[in-house]
Parts: C-alpha cells; structure tokens; sequence
C-alpha cells in the first residue's frame, strides 16, 4: 500500500503489578515505628481517628468516599522482599524493624462512617483501634485514598443536587492521573453520578459505562452527513450525535433525518448553553424528534448546571471540575493519635491524647457519634460523645459501624449500598445544606461526654 510504512513492533511497557500496599506510605511512619520499637512503647494500645477540623470553604457538609477501596487496600497492606529489601538497602530503618515489618499484619479494630454519609468538622470518620506500632503505619494510605474521593464524593454530590433527578455523567478521566480517574468514577457514582466515561471503573466496581463520539469522528469523515451515517448504522437510532462540530442547524437538521424521530440525544459541548439548548429543543421539536434528548457538556460546575435549570437540558456531562473536587481537590482529613494506653497491659486503661497547636487543635479520647434528628428525620446537630456513645431518644441514627473485627475485614458492602446511604443521608439534612452560596455546615457538631458534658466544636468552619 502505497504510502503505508511498517515498523518493526515494539515491546510495549508493563506497569508493574501492585501486590502490596506496604509502600503506600511516608518515610516517617516508619522511623516512627523504629523509634517506638526501641522504646517499647510500639505495643500500646492506640486510637486514632480520621477526621476534617474544618469543611472546605463555602461548603455545607462533606461526602464519605473511599470506605471499600480503603478496606482493599488494608487486605494488600504488608512488605514483601522486595519492598524489605528496598528499606533495608536504602537504610530507612534497622534491621529489627524490617524483622517486625515483615511480619506485619493489622489485628486491630477499625470503626467508620458509612460510605455515601454526609460529615461534618469534628465527625469521626474513621476510629482505628490496634497497637500503636500497628495503626500509625496506616495513616498515609488511608488519608490518600479518603482526602482524594471524599472530595470527588462532594462535588458529585453538589452536582447532582443542582441537577434536580437530571443525570450526570462523569467524563474526567483525560484530566487526572489515569487510577485516579478510577477512583473518581467511583466516588462520583456513590453520590449520584448515574455513568462514568471510564470502563476501568465499569471492569472493577461495576460502575455503568457511556460514551458515543467525540469531533474526532466527524473530523476524520468527508462531511458531517457521513459522520453520523456512519455511528447511526453502526449504534443504532438510539445513540447520540455530537452537534456542535461546525453549524449548529445544520448538523440537527441531518442527524434527525438520518435517524428520524428516534434519535436518542443531541450532545452540545461548546457555545452559550442554555441559549444553544432552547434552539436546539425547538428545533428538534419542530423536526418531530420530541422525545430526542438535549445533552451537554464542556467545563461544567455546579454553578453552571444549576445556571441551567431553567434550560431544556436533559443531561450533564462533567469532566475536570468533578475530577478534581470542584476548586477543592483535597478533603483536609487529618488522622490523629487521639486515645493510648498507660501502659504496655493491653487491658489496662486509655487515656485520651490531644494536639494543642494554634490552628491544629484536635479533641482526646475515643469517640461515638449519632446525627441527632427531630421526630420528622430532619438533621439537626452532629453528637459526638467522648469515651461513650451519646444517648439515642429514638429519633437519631448511630452513624459508627465496625469495618474491620480482630484484623478481619467484615463492613464491605456493594457499591449500590453506599450510593442508597448517600440518597437517605441527603434526605435527612435541611434545605440549608442545598445552597451553593457560602454559608456555615448545615449542622453543628456538639461533643458530649468526659470533661465536654454539652460543647460545640472547637473547630472554626
């Protein structure tokens, strides 16, 4: 074939497989770890517990994401040769660290928020319970993976309150790291994104999986006509025509006659939305495609979709501002030493431990927590008892169940579980969580128990 030259194939690239999440952590965990060895205070019973001081600015409430691929991550948490070899050859840690690290394994008990919950400043997200040596290696890996899809969780969740039953769909894959893109088609799909662009996600948590044509298509044809000839033959009438590549009208006026009235949808992605949506659904109202759908998507928020609501738009398609938290990318979750035993007796008592620092406070002692509701469900405080679950009057909900029991994984749970919470949880909060404008989280967080018998947080918001 003239024109066509072959090269010799190439050896593609493997990445490499992950077996161990043992590395997924900062050097200092582990001189910690050295350092407490030494002074054989390794073994104390510890608590920690993964909580936010504050919400992002402007925001209402928060979103828990990442409480299954977490609990993965704990499965794969341990140090193979390869990773000891690693910290012994780089002079990371001693030789009787690298003995206890390769015998590692977590044998404590972990509680958490359910996946999909709405938090706020104070909530006790995760409480941690093990040894010291045990827990504090964890504190990375579980703020990564919290920090990132927590903050996808609320911006999803933002979006799909705006959009009023319209679905979402996720598109952010090409705008973050490629696993991250994974772990936000997740998060997204928990708070009510109704697809992902990303079949990663589809092959692992079952996430559902669209996706048509993008200008690419219709560029490499000889005309538009042709374009939607082609994906029309081989999608079917139902699929959708991206519109927008040179005249608006004209490429509406084709895709209907090549695909009549049962055309499935139109995608706009450039343009005045909302103006282009009102001329588009006229038009295709005009042509007899009454039941065609008008999609759209390029660059939205929140703000946009909400700018929207009035606009015939039957769908939104989110990419960047999802993937990376809507100007928030990171949750602010901190993981705190906030209880430890006086000892090395593993029976004997706790007592609570706290970071005084300007700006850094945290509150000591183990902590419970139910969302106090009124007898019509609605939210109204975040209770949050020292050392004791705060006492139920029968309209409340316990918000702590047990992820993890002597090491054993028990709260996995299907992804449709967390997404059915998120729909309840957003149910309970009062209208005032549903505002974009910048205001104080829908709730107050009240602490109760040991020296707090009645405070509210002593987090700033």
């Amino acid at each position: 074939m003239m024109g066509v030259r072959r090269s010799a194939p190439r050896r593609r690239a493997r990445l490499p497989a992950v077996h161990s999440t043992g590395l997924l952590t900062d050097h200092y965990e582990l001189t910690m770890l050295q350092a407490a060895l030494r002074s054989g205070t390794a073994h104390r019973r510890s608590v920690f517990e993964l909580f936010t001081r504050r919400l992002p600015a402007g925001r209402r409430y928060g979103v828990v994401a990442g409480t299954g691929r977490a609990l993965d991550a704990l499965d794969a948490f341990h140090f193979d040769d390869a990773q000891l070899s690693f910290l012994g050859g780089h002079s990371v840690v001693d030789g009787p660290t690298l003995e206890w690290l390769a015998a590692y394994t977590f044998t404590g008990h972990i509680w958490g928020y359910g996946e999909g919950d709405a938090y706020f400043p104070g909530s006790p997200l995760l409480v941690v319970e093990s040894s010291f040596a045990e827990a504090v290696l964890l504190e990375t890996m579980l703020l990564s993976i919290f920090n990132h899809d927590s903050a996808v969780a609320a911006a999803a969740s933002r979006m799909t309150t705006v959009a009023e039953g319209r679905p979402c769909i996720e598109m952010g894959s090409r705008r973050t790291h490629e696993w991250g893109a994974v772990a936000a088609a997740r998060a997204a799909y928990i708070a009510g994104f109704a697809a992902s662009s990303n079949l990663q996600a589809g092959a692992d948590y079952d996430v559902p999986t669209r996706g048509t044509s993008a200008h690419s298509f219709t560029l490499l044809h000889d005309t538009e006509h042709d374009a939607f000839a082609a994906q029309v033959e081989s999608l079917g009438q139902g699929t959708t025509l991206l519109v927008d590549t040179y005249d608006i009208v004209e490429a509406v006026k084709s895709a209907v006659e090549l695909a009549g009235p049962q055309l499935g949808a139109v995608r706009i992605d450039s343009g005045d939305l909302g103006l282009l949506a009102h001329q588009v659904r006229r038009q295709l109202d005009d042509l007899g495609a009454t039941q065609t759908r008008v999609i759209v998507t390029g660059d939205l928020d929140e703000f946009s979709i909400a700018a929207l609501a009035a606009a015939p738009v039957d769908g939104y398609g989110v990419g960047t501002s999802l993937v990376t938290g809507s100007g928030h990318p990171t949750s602010g979750f901190v993981y705190k030493l906030v209880a430890r035993a006086e000892s090395a007796d593993p029976e004997g008592p706790l007592i609570a431990v706290a970071k005084r620092s300007v700006d850094k406070i945290s509150v000591g002692g183990r902590k419970w927590a139910l969302r106090r509701r009124t007898a019509a469900g609605v939210a109204e405080a975040e209770v949050i008892g020292i050392g004791a679950p705060p006492l139920d009057d029968g309209d409340d909900r316990n918000l702590l169940r047990q992820l993890v029991r002597d090491g054993e994984t028990i709260g996995r749970e299907p992804l449709d579980s967390a997404r059915g919470r998120h729909d309840a949880a957003m149910a309970e909060l009062p209208d005032e969580s549903r505002k974009l404008s910048r205001g104080e989280p829908a709730i107050r967080t009240e602490y109760v128990g040991a020296d707090r018998s009645a405070s509210t947080s002593p987090f700033a918001s």
